[in-house]
């Protein structure tokens, strides 16, 4: 994930989940980890994104308020279902019974539940047409109009869940995380084309995308 749009992301968790002026002290510290541990996860390192997560929950922990560190959670659950990582969000759910409406409504629509209109509101706008589309089993609008990329993966993944992805959605996702050199999410997507144009017979397809995941995951 580029450093400007984790610091757009990590700033808009810190701003909605305090009124009040965070100490400088204490925002320069919990931002940086919380840019490192998205970051991480999207590009595969699982030790440093591991290590980077805990730190800036321990952070968002000295705060007292649930809401924030709520949030912290909810940002690693989101960069997980961007990579087609669809494991329940243990660490929201702990905090659930203290965190706002809106946080909890972002982590139904992360599990992939269809959720009340009144819910959808609740979430990112870039995220409601999907949640909505979702809610209705109607056909999504396309996601191309969705400029942040984590977001964009994010809609195309829980599509894909609710089985409302079709191709040109998941190549988007692909393409979308090939354009951000977003490892993890990269070798999910093409992953799921292969397995697409095997099952339809399109052999040369298929070996065209599995020389792809081969050259990501090569070791030099």
């Amino acid at each position: 994930m580029n450093a400007r749009r984790v610091s757009m992301a990590v700033a808009a968790l810190l701003s909605a989940c305090s009124s009040a002026p965070l100490p400088p002290d204490w925002q320069l510290q919990a931002r940086p980890a919380l840019e490192s541990a998205v970051s991480a996860q999207l590009l595969g390192d699982s030790g440093i994104a591991q290590r980077e997560f805990e730190r800036a929950r321990a952070l968002l922990a000295r705060t007292g308020q649930p809401g924030l560190v709520a949030r912290g959670e909810l940002m690693r659950c989101a960069a997980q279902v961007a990579s087609l990582d669809f494991a329940s969000c243990d660490g929201f759910e702990r905090l659930r019974a203290d965190a706002p409406a809106s946080e909890q409504a972002y982590a139904d629509h992360l599990a992939g539940h269809a959720l009340a209109p009144g819910a959808i509101e609740l979430l990112p706008p870039a995220q409601r047409a999907t949640a909505s589309a979702i809610a209705s089993k109607a056909a999504p609008a396309s996601l191309q109009t969705i400029d942040d990329p984590l977001s964009r993966l994010i809609c195309a993944a829980l599509l894909f869940r609710a089985g409302q992805a079709d191709p040109a959605t998941i190549a988007l996702a692909a393409d979308t995380a090939s354009a951000q050199g977003w490892r993890r999410p990269l070798l999910a997507w093409l992953e799921v084309q292969a397995r697409l144009a095997e099952r339809a017979g399109a052999n040369d397809e298929a070996q065209r995308l599995r020389r792809r995941i081969a050259l990501v995951t090569e070791k030099r």
